[in-house]
C-alpha cells in the first residue's frame, strides 16, 4: 500500500509534521521527538475542500476499541483543517504504527465529552492550556472507531 505523504499549510508545519511522520512510520509508531512516545496515530482523510489526500500526525487515544482524537490545534481559536475534513469525510483511516485501520469518525456527544477530556488531559496537563487559549472554543473530540 502506497501511504501519502503530509500536504500542510506553512512550511514550518510541514516540515515538522513530515519529520513526524517520518519518524513514526521509521520506528513502528514510536516518535521521541517532543516526547510523543506511542501515543500518535496518522489521521488519513481527504480535504474537505480540496478532495485532496492528507495525513495529519494527532495524538490518539485508545478508548472502547476505538481512537479519540482531540481537536485542538494547540489553542488556536479556530479547529485544524483535519477536524472539517473528517466532518465533509467520515470514512477515514488510521495508521498506528503497526497497523492501518478503516474507521468513521463521529464527533463525541455531550453526555461523553467531560470523560473524553478527562483522557486528555490525564495523558497531557498541556490540553488545559489549550483550553484557556481557545478563547471559548471547545475543543471538539471525535471518535474513530474502526469499519
Amino acid at each position: 500500500m502506497q501511504l501519502s505523504t503530509t500536504r500542510v499549510y506553512g512550511s514550518h508545519v510541514s516540515d515538522f509534521n513530515q519529520r513526524i511522520i517520518d519518524e513514526f512510520r521509521a520506528n513502528q509508531g514510536y516518535v521521541q521527538t517532543a516526547g510523543f512516545g506511542s501515543g500518535l496515530v496518522l489521521l488519513h482523510t481527504v480535504g474537505a475542500k480540496t478532495g485532496e489526500p492528507r495525513v495529519s500526525p494527532v495524538l490518539g487515544v485508545p478508548h472502547h476499541g476505538a481512537w479519540l482524537v482531540v481537536a485542538s490545534k494547540a489553542g488556536s481559536p479556530t479547529n485544524p483543517a483535519w477536524y472539517h475534513n473528517l466532518l465533509a469525510h467520515p470514512d477515514v483511516t488510521v495508521e498506528t504504527g503497526v497497523a492501518t485501520v478503516e474507521v468513521t469518525a463521529a464527533e463525541v456527544g455531550a453526555e461523553e465529552y467531560d470523560e473524553a477530556w478527562a483522557l486528555f488531559v490525564g495523558r497531557s496537563p498541556g490540553f488545559e492550556e489549550y483550553k484557556e487559549r481557545a478563547g471559548g472554543r471547545v475543543l471538539p473530540i471525535v471518535r474513530l472507531a474502526p469499519r
